[in-house]
Formats: C-alpha cells, sequence, structure tokens
C-alpha cells in the first residue's frame, strides 16, 4: 500500500467505510432492537434495507453520474454516505433510521462503482488490476478489522457511536480523495442509449451473471460457516479463529487477483480464480462429506479464501475491458450482482440448512462456481454487442 498514491489509498478507506456500514449491523441488532423497543426482526431490516438499495440502485445510479468527473461524484456520494450516518446517531425512530439506511445504502452504491471505475481509469498501463485489488482489499479488511471495531466500539458506548465512527472514517476518505485525485473525466457527449449499452451487451451480462453466480455460491459457504463447522466438529468455538483466518487470507489474495489480471490478462484470469473457487469449494465439500480431521478444515479453508477474494479484480478487470466506454454503467451492474447474489446466497443456504442439510453447501457453491466459470469462459475479442 505504501508505494500507493495517495488518492487510491483513500479509495481504499472509502471501501472500509462501505464495507464496515455494511456488516458491522448484524452484530448490533439485539442492542438496537432493545434500544427503540422493537423486535430483532424488525432491526434486521435495516440490514435487507440498505442491501437491497445498494443492489438496485447502483445500476441506475451508475448509468445517470457515469458523464460526471469521477472526483465530484465520489465527493458527493461520501459527503451523502457521512451524513446519513451522522444523522443516524441522533435518529430518535425506528422509522427515520430505516429511511437512514436506505439512504445510506444508495450513497454507498454510488460511491462503490465510482471507486472502482476511478481506480481502473486512474492506473498506469498494466497496472489496472492492481489498482482495482486495493479498492476491493478495502471491502475484504472490513470484514476482520472494521466491523469486529465498529462491534467493539458499539458495545463500548452505545450502538449510536458505531455509525459515528463509520462517519468519521468516511470523511477521512473524502478529504484525501477531495486534495489527491487527479481529474478523471465522466462519460460526457453520450445519450442515454449510448450510456445504457452495457445492458444490451453479451460481454458484460455474461460476466454480471458470473459474478452473481459467484457471489452466491461463495457467500452462501462463507455465511453458513458456523453451522457447517459445529456439523464437523460438534461446536463453533473454533469459528472466531476460522473468520481470522479468511481474513488473513483474503487481503492478500485480493493483490493475488489483481496481480493475475495485470500479468495474463482479463479472460485467463478470472478463469483461474473461478475455476480454483470452484474445486476449492468441491475440496471442502469432500472434507465435510468424509468428516475429515480438524486440520484439514483449515486448510481447505485458506485454499477456498485464496481464490474467493481473489475473484472481483479480473472479474472487475474483465468489466472494464468489455465496455470500455461505459466502464461505471458496467461496473455499477457488476456490484448490482454480487449484491442479488448475497441475497439469493443468505436464502437458499437457509433453505438447504433447513432442508437436506449444512452439509450439501459447499458442493452447491461449487456447483454454482462451475456455473460462472462457464459464463465467463468467452473471448472478449469474438463477443459483440447484441
Amino acid at each position: 500500500m505504501t508505494s500507493r498514491p495517495l488518492w487510491l489509498i483513500g479509495l481504499f478507506v472509502a471501501a472500509l467505510a462501505l464495507g464496515t456500514d455494511e456488516f458491522v449491523i448484524a452484530g448490533l441488532l439485539p442492542t438496537i432492537a432493545a434500544d427503540l423497543a422493537i423486535s430483532t426482526g424488525a432491526a434486521g431490516q435495516l440490514v435487507t434495507v440498505f442491501a437491497l438499495t445498494f443492489a438496485l440502485g447502483a445500476p441506475v445510479m451508475g448509468v445517470l453520474l457515469d458523464p460526471f468527473p469521477r472526483r465530484r461524484v465520489l465527493l458527493g456520494g461520501l459527503a451523502v454516505f457521512a451524513i446519513a450516518n451522522l444523522a443516524a446517531v441522533v435518529a430518535p425512530t425506528f422509522a427515520l433510521l430505516l429511511a437512514l439506511r436506505v439512504l445510506a445504502g444508495l450513497a454507498a452504491a454510488v460511491v462503490s462503482a465510482t471507486a472502482f471505475a476511478a481506480a481502473g481509469q486512474g492506473a498506469p498501463e498494466g497496472k489496472q488490476g492492481s489498482y482495482l485489488a486495493v479498492v476491493t482489499a478495502g471491502l475484504t479488511v472490513a470484514l476482520f478489522t472494521g466491523v469486529p471495531l465498529g462491534a467493539w466500539v458499539g458495545g463500548l458506548f452505545g450502538w449510536r457511536s458505531t455509525f459515528l465512527l463509520i462517519a468519521i472514517v468516511s470523511v477521512l476518505a473524502l478529504t484525501t480523495i477531495a486534495i489527491r485525485l487527479p481529474h478523471l473525466p465522466g462519460s460526457r457527449g453520450k445519450t442515454l442509449p449510448e450510456r445504457l449499452r452495457p445492458l444490451r451487451d453479451t460481454r458484460v451480462l455474461r460476466l454480471v451473471v458470473a459474478v452473481f453466480l459467484s457471489g452466491s455460491g461463495g457467500l452462501m459457504f462463507y455465511s453458513y460457516l458456523a453451522p457447517i463447522l459445529e456439523n464437523l466438529h460438534g461446536s463453533t468455538d473454533r469459528l472466531p479463529a476460522v473468520l481470522l483466518l479468511v481474513g488473513i487470507v483474503g487481503v492478500p489474495s485480493a493483490f493475488f487477483g489483481g496481480w493475475l489480471a495485470d500479468r495474463y490478462g482479463g479472460r485467463l484470469s478470472r478463469l483461474v480464480v473461478t475455476g480454483g473457487h470452484s474445486l476449492a469449494l468441491a475440496l471442502m465439500a469432500l472434507i465435510v462429506f468424509t468428516g475429515s480431521p480438524l486440520p484439514l478444515f483449515p486448510i481447505g479453508l485458506a485454499v477456498w479464501s485464496v481464490f474467493a477474494w481473489a475473484l472481483n479484480p479480473p472479474l472487475q478487470s474483465s468489466t472494464i475491458e468489455a465496455a470500455p466506454d461505459s466502464a461505471m454503467g458496467a461496473i455499477s451492474l457488476n456490484i448490482s450482482g454480487l449484491y442479488l447474489g448475497t441475497a439469493v446466497a443468505g436464502a437458499v443456504g437457509g433453505l438447504v440448512v433447513d432442508t437436506i442439510g449444512e452439509a450439501w453447501i459447499p458442493l452447491i457453491g461449487a456447483i454454482l462456481l462451475a456455473l460462472a466459470w462457464c459464463s465467463a469462459s468467452f473471448r472478449m475479442a469474438h463477443a459483440k454487442p447484441s
């Protein structure tokens, strides 16, 4: 990170704030429910509305804001994001807090799509994958640093303090980007149909499908690690260590995915990571079904983490390659696909656990990743917009 330009580190910090805001609320739901005199299930809608707004808002805002300079869009999005979180600190009712989560989700969709577009656009020749990996790493680091830290702060000072922490981090990112991000123009001079072209481009759509399937399969496994571990070893005592292992392996893996994209190009890198991801989940299925001894589980999990967290840079780099003139709109479709995949992962994974059992989740994930590999296997030069 030290060799990267300061503006890219600002994008990393912005992604860290977004990832923390997305995931940390889940650990605060009982406290929020008690404070606002609502059920825990009702409080859980704070997570749902943020994710749905993010998923549905990303492609719409990506198209609408694509003509504007990246810095202006990032600063506006981060400002709204910070204000929404600051307002949550003093929100007196659940209804207002829910509305603020919608606003924060919409702002997060804008910042996320623009951050990836800016990283790809501002990268030197041959370094696009590595720059995209920095943004991905911000989301990864949030899982094992930002989220636990936010939950810890919430436990010490109350759940509202977590929103204050997120707002402070987002303001730090905003300040860095305002000072150091170079001028990166938007896609000006294009009609609305031209900006909507990624929606009709079979290359982009196949990559969106690959992202959706990858998110569904990989995040289903990640979301249900606790019952899988309990099924295999009779307890979840080792879950914190398991999650820490995923994070420790995940951060360098994001940079590995960026290096692959820079070194071998979009097609080979995305096939390596989706194929490796599928095989790693198949390995985990074998470990779970055979009841292998404990040391094999973390080894298999580490292998899975490499491919799971290396996935995003090659797929985002391929998306920019497929639609260089509408990069922000195309990337926003990918982000929407990922979040819809997250929703499917939770719903389908819960159904699997309640019916045939959690042991089947890695195998189902492996099948979904194999389908993602098929969807991403096209050659860019041979694909034409429909």
